[in-house]
């Protein structure tokens, strides 16, 4: 036993030599990479614009179906999806031949009516004549009281016959006029100018009053309709200017006006209906997806420089300087844009010190040196 005592002692102290060893490293933290002249700033509360933003639909100023008022066939269309049109263009025809033959029919009509009044006044003149003769005679005793009274009852039938004459030339004249109406039916034209967003017929079917054959929009004139609930609408005023993004087209931001605001509530969503006029831009479409800006009062939030945000894909971050001067990158819920500033909504807290402008470069887990 006592033999084996040297080579215990010997293994025991190898053990608590390379113990000690290991404990020194480990104590011995790495030592932070130094980045000087980095530029830091403290971020504090500032008061900015308090915003409601809220999303809508561009649609057109004027919008109208365009229907037939007659029965028929439709014998042509001239225009398709994305035609322009001016006001009274013809757009589509319908068969006109019953409509025509009712109008040569009334102008036969209104002829005869002509013919008929011509003679009613001839006989009328007649007479008036006849009746100022016996007017004399009848003074000078050379006619009886009943030749006289005969006369008179024929002026009153002639004046009678030519009143109906009139009247039923002013009926002929009437149903000349419905029935050119009724054939100009025939041809549906543009009420307005604008563009044909829809066409929904063909050659060959049957037209019927109410029934849509084409969507017709006016160019140029747009507004943006939005939904506010009913707790902002008391923030909103008719008239006033309304910063809108519209991210289809190149002129994102615009300014619209205030144009309508709807005095009832949907009864559904218990919000308003905001009808904002855009400026005129020849990249606005209906149907573009919009969001408009409501600007109202102040509110204390928290602005950094744009420069200071760090994007990785869809994500944004920040680096956030500690007591100890180093700096972590730590990711920030972003807001709205302000100059060459963007409102922190998440994130990051008031008094905190920021890397005011990274510049690509990679600070996570570095020991800064602020730029002197």
């Amino acid at each position: 036993m006592k033999k084996y005592l040297p080579l215990f002692f010997l293994l025991l102290s190898l053990t608590i030599g390379m113990v000690s060893c290991s404990s020194k490293n480990a104590a011995t933290p790495a030592t932070p990479k130094m980045v000087q002249g980095v530029a830091l700033i403290q971020v504090h509360p500032q008061a900015v614009p308090g915003l409601l933003q809220v999303t809508g639909t561009v649609q057109a100023a004027e919008t109208a179906q365009i229907a037939p008022q007659v029965m028929g066939t439709i014998t042509a269309v001239n225009v398709t999806e994305g035609s322009r049109v001016a006001a009274g263009q013809v757009l589509a025809r319908i068969n006109a031949a019953q409509p025509q033959a009712g109008l040569e029919q009334a102008q036969a009509s209104l002829s005869a009516a002509k013919h008929e009044v011509a003679a009613a006044e001839s006989g009328q003149s007649l007479a008036a004549s006849t009746m100022q003769r016996y007017e004399l005679l009848h003074q000078r005793k050379a006619v009886s009281a009943q030749e006289y009274d005969e006369v008179r009852q024929q002026l009153q039938a002639a004046s009678a016959r030519l009143d109906v004459a009139r009247a039923n030339e002013a009926q002929a004249r009437a149903a000349v006029s419905q029935a050119e109406t009724t054939l100009a039916f025939t041809q549906i034209r543009a009420p307005f100018s604008g563009i044909v967003t829809k066409r929904l017929v063909d050659p060959g079917a049957m037209a019927s009053p109410g029934g849509a054959l084409f969507i017709l929009e006016s160019t140029g004139r747009y507004h943006l309709e939005v939904s506010v609930d009913e707790g902002s609408v008391p923030l909103l005023r008719q008239g006033e200017s309304v910063p809108v993004e519209i991210d289809a087209i190149a002129q994102k931001n615009l300014v619209g006006k205030i144009a309508q605001i709807y005095p009832a509530a949907d009864v559904d969503s218990r919000s308003f209906t905001v009808k904002i006029e855009l400026p005129r831009d020849a990249a606005l479409r209906s149907g573009l997806f919009g969001r408009a800006n409501f600007i109202y009062g102040q509110r204390i939030s928290i602005l950094i420089p744009q420069k200071a945000v760090v994007h990785q894909g869809d994500l944004a971050s920040i680096y956030v300087v500690g007591a100890n001067n180093i700096a972590l990158l730590r990711y920030v819920t972003l807001g709205r844009q302000l100059g060459d500033q963007v409102e922190v909504l998440s994130g990051l807290s008031a008094e905190e010190t920021i890397v005011a402008a990274p510049n690509g470069r990679e600070l996570g887990g570095r020991w800064v040196e602020a730029q002197r």
